[in-house]
């Protein structure tokens, strides 16, 4: 076994030590998911979906808790934090209460006579392998359909976030899960190999970035394994010159800087139609103003720090190579001094596609504003990208709205409002961005059998 530290990302100053699980320990958790599965898959509907209320239950209970852990381990603000954890139990919710309609038998039309139908069951353990920058809600999304399918889970979460997944685990038990139906793994990277290779296991699903989702997908092809993939995004943010401005900028403004930036769906690339550029440009540099940063535990702080000293050098250093390049900052864009992984909110301007900006994902608090001088320039700028993960487009011609929406390549479009996640919707892009969906009805279908029954 192997040992390693957390990190407080405010202060630098270790937050505790852990050991990862030995092979040995490994095999076994995945042959306790194995044997709960047989029981877990079999039990009563009604018993699984009272299993996730209770899960809800007790996230809202130990809130504080909860919210003070991403707060050391990831630097979210309290406030934000608070948000999650209520997002991630209403998720638990949803599928606690939509569980028998969603899992309804479908009937067929048969040509010729007879009936058929379609009957949603489990597969069997599945393992989930889930990021740092929302440590609830990204588990609750993958838990919640699983656990209510009748599949068992091995989850293994982000090494700096393993006090976060520690006390998951613990609410799982002590809302009265079966032994064996939800296994925590502290486990390194170079295990989860293994993992996937087993016969026993029967999908996988990360959440994480490109390299590590390429990983994950070789080895889930080589071993025939259902995986589903999100990967980031560079969203684009469509201003056309109707829109109400006021309205667009807070959301934008929101929409980057929550967070610290650190969101697969954050706006990232702000196209803006040259009748209102230079009024959208004043605009959000004023609102980045009030975006500043400070201690996470402190109720008024709006921006935390990002979650570690490398996330914060990869940004730094793409926004210096566009400045290097000569696209313009005019706000923010400089490491601060003193201790902690804090960047400033920051806006940029002039970037072109020699910068790595203009391609890469911008994993932190930069905005990145376009000008362009026709809808038809917005929606190929918007399209020139390997991500095509989230959207916003911002226009009062409701017709035109929709157009736009229709031909941007992404998974999910807002017209006058942010990519916000909520348990109903499906989550998910195309593209270098993913493969598969969360939450909503195609999250619960994702992992499970979809049995056909041919009725004479």
């Amino acid at each position: 076994m192997s040992t390693f530290t957390t990190l407080n990302p405010s202060s630098g100053e270790t937050l505790a030590e852990y050991e990862t699980l030995s092979d040995a320990d490994v095999t076994s958790a995945l042959g306790r998911a194995t044997d709960a599965y047989g029981k877990w898959s079999r039990a009563a509907l009604q018993e699984r979906a009272a299993l996730l209320s209770r899960i809800a239950d007790l996230h809202r209970e130990r809130k504080a808790e909860l919210v003070q852990a991403i707060a050391n381990e990831m630097g979210k603000p309290i406030s934000q934090g608070e948000g999650e954890v209520e997002l991630a139990a209403s998720i638990y919710d949803y599928y606690a209460d939509q569980g028998p309609q969603l899992l309804r038998d479908e009937e067929l039309e048969v040509a010729g006579g007879g009936r058929a139908l379609v009957r949603t069951s489990s597969t069997g353990p599945i393992l989930g392998i889930m990021p740092w920058n929302y440590p609830l809600y990204q588990v609750a999304r993958f838990v919640a359909p699983n656990l209510l399918l009748g599949n068992t889970i091995l989850l293994k979460h982000a090494r700096s976030c393993t006090q976060t997944s520690l006390l998951i685990e613990s609410i799982v038990r002590d809302a009265g899960a079966p032994s064996g139906i939800y296994e925590n793994l502290v486990v390194s990277s170079s295990q989860i190999g293994s993992i996937i290779a087993d016969p026993r296991l029967q999908g996988v699903s990360i959440t994480g970035s490109e390299e590590a989702g390429r990983t994950v997908a070789q080895q889930a092809g080589k071993y025939l394994k259902k995986c589903v993939l999100e990967l980031g995004g560079s969203d684009p943010f469509i201003v056309l010159p109707d829109a109400d401005l006021t309205h667009a900028l807070d959301l934008a403004a929101a929409g980057r800087f929550s967070n610290a930036g650190q969101a697969c769906t954050s706006s990232k690339r702000m196209i803006v139609h040259s009748d209102v550029y230079d009024e959208f440009l004043s605009g959000i540099v004023e609102r980045a103003k009030g975006w500043t940063t400070g201690d996470p535990t402190d109720r008024s702080t709006k921006m935390g720090p990002m979650a570690t000293i490398s996330g914060r050098k990869e940004v730094a250093d793409q926004v210096e190579d566009a400045v290097s390049k000569g696209a313009t900052v005019h706000i923010g864009g400089a490491v601060p001094d003193g201790s902690g992984a804090f960047y400033p909110a920051t806006v940029l301007s002039g970037v072109t596609k020699d910068m790595r900006a203009y391609s890469e994902e911008l994993f932190g608090p930069v905005a990145v504003v376009y000008k362009v001088d026709s809808t038809e320039e917005a929606i190929t700028l918007a399209n020139d990208s390997r991500f095509g993960l989230g959207s916003a487009v911002f226009t009062q011609d409701p017709e035109l709205a929709a157009e736009v929406a229709d031909r941007l390549e992404v998974g999910m479009v807002g017209l006058n409002s942010l990519i916000r996640s909520q348990p109903s919707l499906p989550f998910g892009g195309v593209k270098a961005s993913g493969i598969g969906r969360e939450l909503g009805r195609l999250g619960l279908d994702e992992f499970a059998n979809k049995k056909m029954l041919r009725i004479a």
